[in-house]
């Protein structure tokens, strides 16, 4: 395979990274803002509340990030707030270097995957590349 052609498949596969994880995370903030899927934890959830707002940048950064529109620093942001989200929920119930043991593995994972996104940009199929943005 080319140099040129493994690129081309670089950008798309990381493309299908943004949308595919962009997506999973959009339905954390639907849950917990318009109830959908119902969770029942998040019946009464107070929209000022720290939960509350993680629900509006779940929703509103991971929409930004699922076409691709400003995707660097929707990513970034989301990554911080998965980093805040690990160290304030769990590594508390237990040894902060095993996530896997107090239930932040999917903190961690979402965490890195949007830094890796922030730093390497939307790939194809984005709203950023048809603007031209190189940022």
């Amino acid at each position: 395979m080319s140099k040129g052609s493994c690129e081309m498949w670089s950008s798309y596969a990381q493309a299908v990274l943004r949308v595919v994880s962009a997506y999973m995370f959009m339905l954390h903030g639907a849950a917990k803002l318009l109830h959908v899927p119902h969770i029942a934890s998040y019946d009464n959830l107070q929209i000022f509340s720290l939960i509350g707002l993680a629900g509006v940048l779940e929703l509103v950064f991971g929409g930004l990030l699922l076409i691709g529109l400003f995707a660097r620093a929707a990513a970034f942001i989301l990554s911080g707030e998965m980093a805040v989200a690990y160290f304030m929920a769990h590594a508390s119930q237990g040894n902060p270097l095993f996530p896997l043991m107090n239930g932040g593995e999917p903190a961690v994972l979402y965490c890195f995957i949007f830094l890796f996104l922030a730093v390497a940009g939307a790939g194809a199929c984005s709203i950023d590349r048809l603007r031209g943005a190189k940022c």
